[in-house]
């Protein structure tokens, strides 16, 4: 599911693994149970992508190893 409508008022929290060069960032939220949206943070007006917690989950775990 892709959306704009509350981007700008809700906060995000940068990865942890982003650094400041402006290079690749990715933003997510932690206030919605369930889900997780996710963002480019260089580029924020273009929307975001929002997907199931345990989705999500499986994602960073496949990525660590």
């Amino acid at each position: 599911m892709y959306g704009t409508e509350d981007a700008d008022v809700t906060t995000w929290r940068k990865s942890s693994y982003s650094n400041g060069d402006q290079g690749n960032c990715v933003e997510v939220r932690d206030d919605l149970p369930g889900l997780v949206p996710i963002r480019d943070s260089k580029d924020p007006s273009i929307g975001h992508l929002t997907i199931g917690a345990a989705s999500w989950t499986a994602l960073t775990n496949a990525l660590r190893h």
